[in-house]
């Protein structure tokens, strides 16, 4: 989906289509523009002008993601809010809105499911369709499936997306980039050479920075130049299975499946506080705010229909340091009270004496909620996944 998560945005707020716009910070709870609505006024009412501008935020919180004339300043996901207001000062700043991002996820995904029944969810904005099988899948190359997919979903939802069609997931997901937004990019097996070859490195899925940055270090810039190295350099600079793994990337070879059944191995929920908050001065604070996380979690298990047996835990000091903790239970679980009481014993586990950034709670070792593994008798007792010293912090939210 193209810009996801500000394209839905958008569709609540028509005036702002064209500007620049950021989504992040604190979640979206009573919208400080409806406010000022007129009666019997709508969202698109609201003049420009009364938005809250970039410039003015103050937070240390992180773009979600933004709108394409943002992105031509520098600006993207994951960047700080104050260092983006830097780069362009002018644009606006939405709260996220997980939920509504959500629903609109299920719609368009419920549409191409209706044509395309092998479809692999790859996270909220983004998933894999196998059009093999597919009638009219073969069509030009696949293009006039994939037009017919992002007619239906801009019908039904007015929202946007970018298709690429090649012979496998790899290739697949690098092609969906390159005429975005609302783009199609048929790539054939005989078009690595000319499309492929000269991507940078970075284009391609599973090479990160640090990896990015080595590759360099050697003259690597360019898919075809990596594919130019011999593979047993490549394993003797990069390891057995990533030397391999970069070998065949770069020849566009990628054998996996569509995998349209796949269970999660754990969810969380996690925040990132606008100001540094401190176990005993914010005592109370941080303890409603991990009372909301352990709530939070506890609605995604009971949606997605799942239960866990690991709760753990995840601090950020005000030095960026992180410190996890986990313990397994007994019994499966999806209540939010059982997840806040565990994950207030992992806090016990940890050092509390510096500032914290960011706060987390995890659930794992999942279950389909119902299941007999799920249903089995609980052992005797609980234990821990490991054994952390208990913390000497007397206070703890």
């Amino acid at each position: 989906m193209d810009a996801f998560y500000a394209s839905v945005e958008l569709l609540r707020y028509p005036q702002l289509k064209g500007k620049a716009v950021v989504i992040g910070g604190g979640r979206r709870r009573v919208d400080e523009a409806i406010r000022n609505l007129p009666e019997g006024g709508t969202l698109a009412d609201i003049p420009v002008e009364d938005f809250p501008l970039l410039k003015d935020y103050t937070g240390r919180g992180v773009i979600t993601t933004a709108t394409y004339p943002a992105r031509q300043f520098g600006v993207g996901s994951a960047m700080g809010l104050m260092k983006a207001a830097k780069l362009c000062p002018q644009a606006i700043i939405l709260p996220v809105d997980f939920d509504e991002y959500r629903r609109y996820s299920r719609a368009f995904k419920k549409i191409i499911l209706e044509v395309a029944p092998l479809m692999e969810d790859r996270g909220v904005d983004e998933v894999y369709i196998d059009f093999t099988d597919v009638p009219g899948g073969q069509r030009e190359g696949g293009r006039s499936l994939a037009r017919l997919l992002q007619k239906a979903i801009f019908d039904a939802t007015g929202l946007t997306c970018s298709i690429g069609v090649a012979p496998n997931k790899l290739i697949a997901k690098m092609a969906s980039e390159f005429n975005k937004p609302n783009g199609i990019s048929i790539v054939y097996e005989d078009d690595l050479e000319k499309l492929i070859w000269p991507l940078p490195c970075r284009k391609v899925n599973g090479i990160g920075p640090k990896a990015d940055e080595k590759l360099k270090r050697f003259g690597i810039e360019t898919v075809g130049q990596l594919a130019a190295r011999d593979r047993d350099w490549l394993i003797a600079n990069f390891g057995k299975a990533t030397g391999a793994w970069m070998h065949e990337v770069s020849w566009g070879r990628d054998d996996r499946p569509v995998v349209t059944e796949s269970e999660p191995v754990s969810m969380s929920r996690e925040t990132t506080f606008d100001r540094d908050l401190h176990a005993v001065r914010d005592r109370a604070e941080l303890g409603a705010i991990f009372t909301r996380l352990c709530e939070q979690l506890a609605a995604d298990l009971q949606r997605k229909g799942y239960v866990g047996k690991t709760i753990g835990i995840k601090l950020r000091y005000d030095d960026f340091r992180i410190a996890t903790r986990d313990q397994t239970i007994d019994r499966f679980t999806d209540d939010a009270k059982t997840i806040r009481q565990i994950g207030g014993l992992c806090l016990k586990r940890v050092p509390l004496e510096r500032p914290l950034r960011l706060l987390g709670v995890r659930v794992g070792t999942l279950a389909k909620a119902g299941s007999p593994e799920a249903l089995a008798p609980a052992a005797t007792g609980t234990h821990r996944a490991a054994a952390e010293p208990v913390a000497t912090t007397a206070s703890l939210f």
